[in-house]
C-alpha cells in the first residue's frame, strides 16, 4: 500500500475484496484504515478509494464501519446489481460520516459493473444515490462479467463490446459530471495489448481505467490522451 501511494497514480484503490483471504478480512480492514489515517495527514497525494466486499456478502457492513473515515474519497462497490444495494451502502456511509464528523457527501460510490444483471441495471444503479460519482466496467479477461456472460475474450473487444458500450452510454446519460472508467487489463507482460485495449476504450468514450501495477500507469495515460 505504501508503494501504491507513491506510484504517481491519480487514485489508489485499497482492496478488501478478492485479494484478501476470508481469514484475513479483519486484519486487512485495520491495515487499510491505518493507511487512510496516514494519508489524511499528508494532503496532496492520490485520491484514496477502497474496494469493499460485495453487498451480497456478510462483510460489507464491517468494511464500511472500518474505512469510512476522514481521508477516504470513494467506495468501490463490486458486483453491484440492484438499486437497494447502492442505497443501503449510501445510508451506511452517511451514518459513518456523521459519526466521524465528516462533511456530508464527502465519500463517493463507484459501482463496479461485473455481471449481466449489473449491465442490465446500470442506469438505475447510477441514479440510486447522488453519491454515485463514477462507474467501473468489469472488462478483465477471465473476470466476473466474462464468466457470467459465458462469452470469449479477445483483444479486438468484440465479445464485450455491447456491455462495454451500454455501461458507457448509461453513465453519460445519467449525468455529464459522472466518470466512466474501464476495468483492469490483467496481463502485465502484454504492454502492446494494454495500449490497444486502452485506445479502444478511449474511442468508446471512457476517460481512464483501473490498473494493477505501477508500470501500467504511463502507457495507459498515453493511450487515453492520444486516442481522442
Amino acid at each position: 500500500m505504501t508503494k501504491a501511494m507513491e506510484s504517481g497514480a491519480d487514485a489508489v484503490i485499497l482492496d478488501l475484496e478478492d485479494s484478501v483471504p476470508l481469514a484475513d478480512k479483519a486484519a486487512a480492514r485495520s491495515l487499510v484504515a491505518n493507511t487512510i489515517d496516514q494519508a489524511a495527514g499528508r494532503p496532496g497525494g492520490p485520491a484514496i478509494w477502497v474496494r469493499v466486499n460485495a453487498a451480497a456478502t456478510a462483510f460489507l457492513d464491517d468494511d464500511l464501519q472500518a474505512v469510512v473515515r476522514p481521508g477516504l474519497d470513494a467506495i468501490m462497490l463490486p458486483k453491484a446489481e440492484t438499486v437497494e444495494e447502492v442505497q443501503r451502502t449510501a445510508a451506511a456511509i452517511e451514518r459513518h460520516e456523521t459519526a466521524h464528523k465528516m462533511k456530508p457527501g464527502s465519500v463517493a460510490i463507484v459501482p463496479m459493473i461485473e455481471s449481466a444483471l449489473g449491465v442490465r441495471n446500470c442506469f438505475d444503479l447510477i441514479k440510486a444515490s447522488p453519491r454515485v460519482a463514477a462507474t467501473c466496467f468489469g472488462s478483465a479477461r477471465d473476470g466476473d462479467l466474462q464468466t457470467d456472460l459465458g462469452c470469449a475474450w479477445s483483444i479486438e473487444g468484440t465479445e464485450l463490446l455491447y456491455a462495454r458500450s451500454k455501461v458507457l452510454l448509461d453513465t453519460r446519460a445519467a449525468g455529464s459530471q459522472l466518470i466512466p472508467l474501464d476495468g483492469v487489463f490483467s496481463d502485465l507482460n502484454d504492454e502492446a495489448g494494454l495500449i490497444a485495449d486502452s485506445k479502444l476504450s478511449a474511442r468508446l468514450g471512457y476517460i481512464g481505467r483501473t490498473i494493477i501495477h505501477p508500470k501500467q500507469i504511463a502507457p495507459v495515460r498515453r493511450a487515453y490522451a492520444g486516442a481522442r
